[in-house]
């Protein structure tokens, strides 16, 4: 493997957390797919990666990270030499949260409404985080509220309907992305938090395509399986959370360790940005490795799409 020659550059600016292009980054809404997988579109203009990462030691936190503890590995070219690294610092929450309302998920859709209340109760959740729920079934998914969602009288209002219809999760997903790309902020962290059981019926768009426009995002996904055992909506869950740099959790797993997990998550992340290491269109893998502590285990999300040549 070749490694990256990149210029170190410390940077006084304020880190944001993102994993983006940096120069530009412009997402093209997914159409839907007809014969083949339609799938969404990213175009970019860029000279620098940064990545958000989470690093662990025997499942706990590693504080005092050094530059030299890790290594990034960007499709085959190895890279050492970062322009910047540092704990990444955002304040604020974009909080997105959609909630299952099929028919599939019909005897734990109480349960499923009520853990979202208590989420949204806690002193965590503060007025400054942007948090907005989304609700699908039938066909579509729909905005149940925006922004301000923990000081909403309409979330409860939940709580009166029946969960019914078919399952547009994978909709809902690009839905959701689609939605905070409408507002974007550099200073706030998107997090998109599924109740669902990963069973998708009736979606024009696919797995793929979901995961795509989260990534695009820079949107890391927490899902929450409502399966009483694990099934093939659970292995879609897990595998939305853990391509973005999410968590996978089960039902019995309370709200409380859900949002405990996203403030950790913020408060114990790593910055790193380096020099593009290669401008060849479509997907890059990415990975964190150890360079010294092998029992060091890190998780960020897996790449990012370059774009084709602009037109």
């Amino acid at each position: 493997m070749r490694g990256g020659d990149v210029l170190f550059v410390m940077r006084a600016a304020r880190r944001t957390c993102t994993l983006l292009l940096s120069l530009g980054l412009l997402l093209a809404a997914p159409s839907a797919r007809s014969g083949e997988d339609s799938q969404p579109i990213f175009r970019a203009i860029s000279s620098e990666v940064r990545l958000t990462f989470y690093a662990t030691d025997h499942n706990r936190n590693v504080s005092q990270l050094q530059r030299d503890d890790f290594a990034v590995v960007d499709d085959e070219w190895v890279v050492r030499d970062f322009r910047s690294f540092g704990h990444c610092n955002t304040e604020n929450l974009e909080l997105v949260i959609l909630v299952d309302g099929s028919e599939s998920v019909s005897p734990q859709y109480g349960r499923e409404v009520a853990g979202l209340l208590r989420l949204l109760s806690q002193s965590r959740v503060t007025s400054a985080d942007r948090v907005s729920v989304i609700a699908f079934s039938g066909l579509k998914p729909s905005l149940i509220c925006g922004t301000t969602c923990q000081n909403s009288s309409t979330v409860p209002e939940l709580l009166a309907t029946r969960a019914n219809g078919a399952t547009p999760l994978f909709d809902a997903v690009v839905y959701a992305s689609q939605f905070i790309a409408t507002r974007p902020d550099p200073e706030v962290r998107p997090v998109l938090i599924i109740f669902s059981d990963g069973e998708d019926t009736v979606s024009i768009h696919t797995d793929r395509s979901a995961i795509q426009a989260a990534l695009a995002r820079e949107l890391q996904i927490f899902s929450v399986d409502l399966n009483s055992s694990p099934s093939t909506g659970s292995a879609v869950l897990r595998d939305m959370a853990e391509v973005t740099g999410g968590r996978y959790f089960l039902f019995s797993d309370s709200a409380n360790a859900v949002l405990s997990s996203i403030v950790d998550d913020l408060h114990n992340a790593y910055l790193v940005t380096y020099r593009l290491p290669s401008r060849r269109a479509g997907f890059h893998s990415v990975s964190v490795l150890p360079t010294h502590n092998l029992n060091f285990q890190f998780r960020s999300r897996r790449g990012y799409y370059y774009p084709r040549a602009l037109e």
